[in-house]
This record gives C-alpha cells, sequence and structure tokens, in this order.
C-alpha cells in the first residue's frame, strides 16, 4: 500500500429522528425524538475517503492534520495515534477502505486474532425509557413499557434494557420502586422467557433499593443491573455477595459515564462483571487494550454508546478483538444522509458486514449540506 497524506478533512452534523419519543431516565429529563450525528470525513492524497463519528474537532485542529501521513497517525499495530484521538473513527475507516478490509479484521490482527468469517454480534434494544409518568397506574405504565418492547420484538430484538429509578426524581420513592417492577415484570411477560432483560438505573438506585428490586423481580431473571449507584467499592462487594446468596444470575454492570479511576480495580477484584466505557468517549484503540486486560481477568464488554446513533454500526466491530464481548447497544434510528442498511437486527443479532471500512456510506448532497450549514472543511 502506496504511503498517502491527508489532503482534506470536512466535517459536519447530521441530524435523526427516532421513531418515537425517548422519555426519562431516573436523573435526567426527556431525551426526545432528534439525535445529532456529527461526523468527520478524511480524503486522502490518492482520493480514498473514509468517515467516522467524530465530536470533538474544531477547524484549526483539522487544519493542523494536512499533509499528515496516514501511516503517522493510524496502524493495526498500534491503532490510532494519540494526537489523532479527535478522528479515531474516521482513520478505522479510512484504513479498512485502503486495504480493502472490514474494520472488525483490522482490530482482530491488532489483537492477534484471526477471523474466519463476519462476526455475529447480539445486541439489545436501548429505547426503553421512563416514558409512563404521565401514566396514573402502575398497570398502565408498565402496559406501556410492554407495548415498546413489543415493538422492539417484533423488529428483530431479543434483549432489552429497560430504565429503572422512577423514584429518584421522577416519581415518590416507593411510588417508583413499586413501578419499576411492575414495569419489569411487564416486559418479561410480553417478550417471555427467553429474552434478556436488563435494567439500567442510572445511578438512581441505593444499594438496599437495588437488592429490593432485584428480590421483587427474582422470577424474571435480569440479566444485568446497569449503574445501580455511584461506583462503590465496598457496597458493590456487598451487592456482589448478596447476588450470589440469594442464588440470581443478575450481572453488575458500569462504566458508561463518568466512572471511578477504581472501576477497573472492582472488576478485576471481581465486584463488577461487565464493563461498559462508552466507544467513542474510550475509543477503539484504547478498547483494544481494556478489553484485553478484562479478557484476563473474565469480565465482560459492552460498550455503551446511546444518542449518536452512527454507534449501532461501529461499535459491534470491537467484537472480533475481545473475547468477552457481549452485545451492541442499538438505538433505533433514521438518520438522513447515513445509510447503515448493511447492518440488520435479526433474531437479536446483527452480522458485521464484510466489506471495508465499516461498510457506510453518505448521501454526499446532505453531508455538503450539514458542512456548510453547521460545520467546515479544510483542504490542502
Amino acid at each position: 500500500m502506496n504511503s498517502a497524506t491527508i489532503s482534506a478533512i470536512e466535517w459536519g452534523t447530521l441530524v435523526g429522528q427516532r421513531p418515537r419519543q425517548a422519555g426519562c431516565n431516573s436523573r435526567g429529563p426527556v431525551h426526545g425524538n432528534e439525535v445529532r450525528v456529527p461526523l468527520a470525513r478524511i480524503t486522502t492524497s490518492d482520493g480514498t475517503t473514509g468517515f467516522g463519528a467524530c465530536g470533538r474537532l474544531t477547524q484549526q485542529e483539522a487544519h493542523a492534520f494536512l499533509g499528515e501521513k496516514v501511516e503517522d497517525l493510524i496502524d493495526t499495530a498500534n491503532g490510532v495515534a494519540p494526537r489523532a484521538a479527535s478522528l479515531e473513527f474516521p482513520l478505522w475507516d479510512l484504513l479498512g477502505r485502503r486495504t480493502g478490509r472490514p474494520v472488525y479484521q483490522l482490530l482482530a490482527e491488532a489483537a492477534g486474532k484471526t477471523v474466519s468469517e463476519a462476526p455475529l454480534v447480539r445486541c439489545y434494544d436501548t429505547s426503553l425509557y421512563i416514558d409512563d409518568l404521565h401514566l396514573a397506574t402502575d398497570e398502565e405504565g408498565a402496559a406501556l413499557i410492554a407495548s415498546e418492547a413489543r415493538f422492539g420484538y417484533e423488529n428483530g430484538h431479543r434483549s432489552f434494557k429497560i430504565k429503572v429509578g422512577r423514584g429518584a426524581r421522577h416519581m415518590p420513592l416507593l411510588e417508583g420502586n413499586r413501578r419499576d417492577v411492575a414495569v419489569i415484570r411487564a416486559v418479561r411477560t410480553e417478550v417471555g422467557p427467553d429474552a434478556a432483560i436488563l435494567i439500567d438505573a442510572n445511578n438512581g438506585y441505593n444499594l438496599n433499593i437495588s437488592k429490593q428490586v432485584l428480590a421483587e423481580t427474582a422470577d424474571c431473571n435480569v440479566f444485568w443491573l446497569e449503574e445501580a449507584f455511584h461506583e462503590d467499592g465496598l457496597l458493590y462487594e456487598d451487592l456482589h455477595d448478596w447476588i450470589e446468596r440469594e442464588g440470581l444470575s443478575t450481572n453488575i454492570a458500569d462504566g458508561e459515564g463518568l466512572a471511578s479511576p477504581m472501576l477497573m480495580d472492582y472488576a478485576r477484584d471481581g465486584f463488577v462483571d461487565i464493563i461498559q466505557y462508552d466507544i467513542f468517549s474510550h475509543g477503539m484503540t484504547s478498547w483494544l487494550k481494556t478489553g484485553a486486560r478484562l479478557d484476563g481477568w473474565n469480565v465482560r464488554t459492552a460498550p455503551h454508546h446511546y444518542g449518536r446513533h452512527i454507534g449501532n454500526y461501529v461499535s459491534g466491530h470491537l467484537a472480533a478483538a475481545v473475547d468477552g464481548f457481549l452485545f451492541i447497544e442499538w438505538d433505533e434510528c433514521t438518520t438522513p444522509g447515513l445509510d447503515g442498511s448493511a447492518y440488520q437486527v435479526e433474531e437479536g443479532h446483527v452480522r458485521m458486514p464484510d466489506a471495508p471500512g465499516f461498510a457506510l456510506t453518505l448521501d454526499e448532497q446532505l453531508f455538503q449540506q450539514a458542512v456548510s450549514s453547521s460545520g467546515f472543511a479544510v483542504r490542502r
């Protein structure tokens, strides 16, 4: 492969829509219908392009990369150079397109692994937000969330994440906890015994509420409890030991937001079962290193990405490099200008496309409109 340099970088934000409004989590307001997808596209001196999510890049920073050799910014042995972290995802896509290989193959090679076929990766429907606050009874609220789960099931999902923690802010404590339990039970009834049920408190529980909710839904076989409360080693050890004594199979998951720097220690020590660092803020290159450590400890991986849409398509490529990769977080959206039709949810899984890069395409007219209205372009 001939050396090439960066000749242009374009940056703009596409705007998409969810099929319905996403409500609250335990702490925040309504998320709404709209998603914003900031993208950067790199063009090299040989005419190859690569694009991907890029949230933090100024025009001045982009200009500084012009004339840089691609090989100085990314290679399979080392991933993306730290100084080019803002362009991590466009660079992985670019390397895949330049080499004619899907990103999952590049990541597998970086991890010292080989893949004989495109990975088939589990995914979960992440859309079951707290949408029921306007309803007076637990029966009505639970029925609404169950109907949302049915929508996901009919669109191929077999794993479902439910937002819980209504009593942390939005409802009186006891009433909120009771509604959470009713919702979990209703979703389990709706999707059947074989679907995976995940619950996410967004730090809206405490230790005792966590135990109470898990005890009252013991027969629902909750697969994980995510962000039960702010990371605390003593409390996580207590919760982990209690889960074992109760004979539950629920896993403790954490790491999505501003996680404690001690979280990896808690994972190593066996108190946290699943690490969820955000795929974009942590980055593929860091995830390669983190995933290797987690695999060594038999701790599993499920990167967060909610709110960017494009994360539906990129995070699953990591499964080829990390043995303990569990799930793609799937945030159903439609974003004009971004074509992810190579990825389809079928029976709870997504097959990674066997095409160069991330196998995504841009509508040129719509992307150029985004560059003109909300972004910039720099050229050598």
